[in-house]
């Protein structure tokens, strides 16, 4: 190429393409001095087994015979979402060896969208691929989410508000007792898969139809509350009548009728 310019060849819907016409591009490509390829699942379409067999059969057999050596050529993954195995498949394109991963803010993309690249940054910092800071990753998709107005569903993955929190009574009160220990670690792990402390984020005690006595106690003493035997009957009456975990309006809400009719 002139001026040695970096080249980057990209085939769209690589994964539905024919190895031997995948063969034949990618080494015409390389001989006319891409140093770069990007492998494509343009329509969502491959699994994590598919994923990493492509990647092999291109980097054991198509570069080689193309003349170069692999790491002479940069390895690109672009995945999306249409079977939900966006991230799935970014972590095997990892594991199959490809240097570089795409992925965009909350998944944002044509259809059902790209591979997200907050939740593909969080399973590699969990794997302990990457050591990066990840605690500006929350602010990151909420800016997404307001500014390119892409869904935040409540029960998102670690940024979704729902994510990291429990009003169930046995799971409260393992987190809960870990808290009163200031053991912040065993918080975060007891009843999590992912550390929130990690991601900028902390665990959440809720009320609810499923709350148990420590929860209420939690939710009171947390929010400057003295936990008055007749305020914690009330509260815990009331948790037991919803049919959903309780916001914290509706918790302030409902002490303030509560104090009111005393």
């Amino acid at each position: 190429m002139d001026n040695e310019i970096p080249v980057m060849f990209v085939t769209e819907d690589t994964t539905r393409s024919k190895p031997e016409e995948i063969k034949q591009v990618y080494e015409r490509a390389i001989e006319l001095g891409a140093d770069r390829i990007c492998v494509c699942d343009t329509c969502g379409h491959v699994t994590p087994n598919g994923v990493r067999k492509l990647l092999e059969f291109i980097q054991e057999e198509v570069i080689p015979d193309s003349g170069v050596k692999r790491r002479e050529i940069e390895v690109n993954w672009h995945g999306h979402q249409d079977r939900g195995l966006g991230v799935a498949n970014n972590l095997a394109a990892y594991e199959a060896g490809a240097d570089v991963i795409h992925g965009t803010a909350l998944g944002v993309g044509e259809r059902a969208g790209n591979a997200p690249l907050d939740q593909t940054l969080v399973n590699l910092s969990l794997m302990g691929v990457i050591k990066n800071d990840l605690t500006a990753l929350n602010e990151y998709t909420r800016m997404a989410h307001q500014y390119v107005e892409v869904a935040l569903p409540h029960n998102y993955p670690v940024f979704g508000e729902d994510a990291f929190e429990t009003g169930t009574g046995v799971h409260a009160s393992a987190v809960i007792k870990a808290m009163a220990k200031g053991d912040d670690w065993l918080a975060d792990r007891v009843y999590s898969g992912v550390p929130a402390g990690d991601f900028g984020l902390q665990q959440v005690i809720r009320i609810g139809h499923m709350s148990g006595r420590s929860n209420v106690i939690h939710w009171l003493k947390r929010n400057g509350y003295e936990a008055e035997e007749d305020l914690f009957a009330h509260m815990f009456d009331v948790a037991k009548s919803q049919r959903r975990m309780m916001t914290d309006e509706e918790v302030h809400d409902a002490i303030s009728e509560f104090r009111a009719t005393k």
